[in-house]
């Protein structure tokens, strides 16, 4: 109740039957699909697959990024966008999973209002019951908050409470461990095997919370296995382990998860705390709902920042030459540095991994074939640089700054391109 206040739980007989029932159906048709993935993600320097087999589904041009992988959303099928999935399946599939990140939204902005009213002790308080109970109805009026999160009236001082709760994509994870040859044992409190060892959660809005539907596919063995009376955790059934971050004196905490379950951590429990995944015997999916800080994560910013750098580039009327509008050396150091978000944070990242998702969808080959354009442009723009920094009449103090800055962007992306080469 003190240590672990924020974390909460609902058993899945809380969940409307018809949820479970789509979105179970859509993880394995996911499976079927063979829509999940596992990683190649990269710690210290060495690439690692990751046990977990994962696929990402969420707003379109939503990226999410983790241990210096990025993963580029499977669009849901919002309102306004034209996406075309490889079967009616994978849309159905894409379809509840956006319908259960409704229903995951209006329920984190419930437990957090529950949460705000006990810790201010304003329980008798009627307007407050009152004012939680309009927002929660608000949301569930709108039925589908996805279409447009942001038209939903909140009151001014709910609203950063709505925005660190309007889950913008899920990561879906897919584990069988049977599977495994390997699992490391949980090392502090002896909870078994992991899963996915300690961590926090990545790249997220601050304070924002992450909510999580489990669905492990429990056979009869399972069931009878968690009858039985035992001491500690049952080993066949999958739990959540929780404990505070960078402290092994505080008790750790294991918490079983049966078919349809759900946990919310919120408020700022993902960073105050570390939470691992403890695996049972049987498979099992998750689907793990996050405010993904999307302000350098989106094909919108990208597209934004590849605009912004080509206003240095310029064309002449007669001759259709291109040239360079300054050679200030704040102008060449944040065009280069553009130059490098995009070739090794969005196309290296994406045709490294990304291609498997036209499994699904091609919805990113034209933003991709856009930033490749974009990309070619600033090639342009470097090459000019080089032949205007060799010219002899240019002011020497300013083409020493332009060089050194230059240089340093330059030696930058030779060595990422030798880094990627060798991945």
């Amino acid at each position: 109740k003190t240590k672990y206040s924020k974390l909460i739980f609902r058993k899945s007989d809380t969940v409307p039957e018809e949820l479970h029932q789509m979105v179970q159906e859509s993880f394995l048709t996911l499976r079927e699909q063979n829509c999940f993935f596992q990683d190649l993600v990269r710690i210290k320097g060495k690439d690692f697959l990751t046990p977990v087999s994962r696929i990402l589904i969420g707003d379109p041009g939503c990226t999410y990024k983790y241990l210096n992988t990025r993963l580029f959303t499977v669009p849901w099928p919002a309102e306004g966008y034209d996406i075309k999935y490889c079967s009616p399946q994978i849309h159905d599939a894409c379809k509840a999973l956006m319908r259960l990140n409704d229903y995951l939204h209006i329920e984190a902005v419930k437990a957090l209002l529950g949460q705000n009213l006990f810790e201010t002790k304003e329980i008798k308080d009627s307007s407050v019951i009152d004012r939680g109970q309009s927002l929660a109805s608000s949301l569930m009026e709108q039925g589908s908050v996805s279409k447009d999160q942001s038209s939903v009236c909140v009151p001014e001082d709910d609203r950063s409470l709505k925005n660190r709760t309007s889950f913008n994509l899920t990561l879906l994870n897919y584990m069988d461990p049977l599977q495994m040859l390997y699992l490391k044992q949980e090392p502090y409190f002896g909870m078994g095997n992991m899963a996915v060892s300690w961590h926090h959660d990545e790249s997220l809005v601050k304070r924002s919370t992450v909510a999580v539907y489990s669905y492990s596919c429990e056979d009869s063995a399972v069931q009878e296995s968690s009858e039985q009376e035992l001491k500690g955790r049952d080993p066949a059934v999958w739990h959540v382990g929780l404990k505070v971050a960078w402290d092994i004196e505080t008790p750790g905490l294991a918490l079983p998860l049966h078919q349809g379950d759900i946990y919310l951590m919120l408020d700022d429990l993902n960073m105050t705390h570390q939470h691992c995944v403890l695996a049972g015997l049987s498979p099992r999916f998750s689907s793990t709902h996050r405010v993904a800080d999307s302000s350098r994560g989106t094909l919108e910013y990208i597209l934004g920042q590849c605009e912004l750098a080509l206003q240095n580039l310029q064309t002449d009327s007669d001759s259709m030459a291109l040239s360079l509008k300054s050679l200030e050396a704040a102008v060449v150091k944040q065009v280069e540095e553009i130059h490098n978000e995009v070739e090794f944070e969005w196309l290296r990242q994406f045709w490294f991994q990304g291609k498997r998702y036209l499994k699904c969808t091609d919805w990113w080959l034209k933003p991709m074939a856009k930033l490749e354009e974009f990309w070619r442009k600033l090639e342009i723009m470097t090459s000019l640089v080089l032949s205007e920094v060799r010219k002899e009449q240019q002011i020497e103090k300013q083409r020493n700054e332009t060089i050194s800055c230059f240089l340093l962007l330059l030696k930058e992306r030779q060595k990422l391109r030798k880094e990627w080469t060798a991945r």
